[in-house]
């Protein structure tokens, strides 16, 4: 064995350990932990009695799961003879969607150990894989190379900063030929991987557009939210961390009385709530699972996990958290429903459709709560304006569909052979 392949199997062997030592303190360590227990003797059970042939999604979390959705769907759709073999690294993603109807099977991945990357194999017996974006697993995608199962990489993105593309790091390049082939989102993506001599790829672009454009068809209908919108303007604010929403406050306050807000925050758990609600506490603020229909109140607070894509179809504004902190989460969910989106202007570069909608002017990224009172005004006080930046966050998502039809397209073609 070479010494990259030992430091990267002793790196997840120490990850796994670490895991262990924080179960007891940290409660996503803990659920992780939990799911690792048995999982391969577990995985083994269920499977035994069932022959089918089987086609293996993975996901890192929620938002990868969103992302690879419309490619499982269509698969399921053209190909019904295969059993969904779903699994996730994430316990945000796992404890989400274990009980998704459009998987057969859904389990988190074990750790990418040699030996646990053969078993899995040769437990599931996958047809295909497709790994979801940023997935890279080297002994996994090692283990399906060696055994000819095409593998494919979903909605994959790159930048020159990554290792893949740096010349002492040819380990982490050599999980890019592992695969069979690659669709990425665009152009950059495209050039990177041409300039380190790999050329099994498509540019096909991002399968969040096709479900995103699919959930704004069928949204759900929310009618506790519907009441609480009493026929005001509403904004909807998603994923929102604490520095999200020092921002708003400011401005729900000016509005207070001619606007509703609907917020939900990234995590759930009560210490958050209680954040949200003390940043708050100049509104009258309600929770979802506790409110009255018929409620006066400013802010309803969301404290549940799965609705926001529902949300955002009440919505004349959004905002999108996230973008003060690690970096912005989706806002394809809110611009699909035609609204204008705002977001913090500190880690937003790295998303394509970020820069796009505020190139455009579907979309607004603020440094400060004056800045967003300030655009906000703009908009809330011309109808025609907001109108305006509603129709390009639509059109926007509308003109990006496809990615899916053309994977299940190169699927199809793979299939008559």
């Amino acid at each position: 064995m070479s010494v990259a392949p030992f430091l990267y199997n002793g790196l997840i062997r120490g990850y796994s350990s670490a895991v262990k030592l924080a179960a007891p303190f940290n409660p996503k360590a803990k659920k992780l932990n939990q799911g690792q227990k048995g999982l391969l003797s577990a995985i083994k059970n269920r499977l035994k009695a069932d022959d089918a042939p089987r086609v293996w999604f993975h996901c890192a979390s929620l938002g990868e799961f969103e992302q690879g959705r419309p490619v499982m769907e269509a698969f399921r759709a053209e190909y019904p003879q295969y059993r969904i073999f779903l699994t996730f690294f994430s316990p945000s993603g796992y404890e989400v969607r274990k009980n998704y109807a459009g998987a057969d099977y859904v389990f988190y991945l074990p750790f990418d150990t040699p030996s646990n990357a053969k078993e899995f194999l040769a437990a599931v017996k996958p047809v295909f894989a497709f790994f979801v974006k940023y997935e890279f697993w080297h002994n996994y995608l090692f283990q399906l190379y060696r055994q000819q199962i095409p593998a494919f990489l979903i909605s994959g993105i790159f930048r020159p900063g990554q290792l893949f593309f740096k010349k002492q790091w040819g380990f982490n390049r050599r999980m890019l030929g592992y695969f069979h082939h690659l669709f990425v989102q665009n152009q950059e993506s495209a050039a990177l991987l041409k300039s380190v001599g790999i050329h099994h790829f498509t540019c096909c672009g991002d399968t969040r557009f096709d479900r995103v454009a699919e959930v704004c068809r069928e949204p759900k209908k929310i009618t506790l939210a519907e009441t609480f919108k009493n026929g005001l303007p509403l904004l909807v604010a998603g994923s929102t961390w604490e520095p999200d929403l020092q921002v708003l406050a400011p401005l729900l306050q000016k509005y207070q009385g001619k606007l509703k807000c609907i917020i939900a925050p990234h995590e759930v758990d009560e210490a958050h709530l209680k954040e949200c609600e003390q940043i708050l506490s100049s509104l009258k603020t309600v929770r979802f699972s506790k409110a009255d229909p018929d409620t006066g109140a400013d802010v309803l607070l969301i404290d549940n996990v799965g609705m926001l894509s529902a949300l955002y179809a009440l919505g004349d504004f959004a905002y999108v958290g996230g973008a003060f902190g690690k970096g912005l989460h989706n806002i394809l969910e809110a611009a699909t429903f035609g609204m204008p989106v705002f977001f913090g202007n500190k880690n937003y570069r790295k998303f394509q459709e970020a820069k796009d909608l505020i190139k455009s002017g579907g979309a607004f990224a603020v440094s400060d709560a004056t800045e967003l009172i300030e655009l906000f005004g703009v908009l809330f006080s011309k109808e025609a304006k907001r109108l305006k930046a509603a129709d390009i966050s639509a059109s926007y998502v509308q003109q990006h569909t496809g990615a899916t039809a053309q994977i299940i397209d190169y699927v199809e073609k793979m299939t008559q052979y």
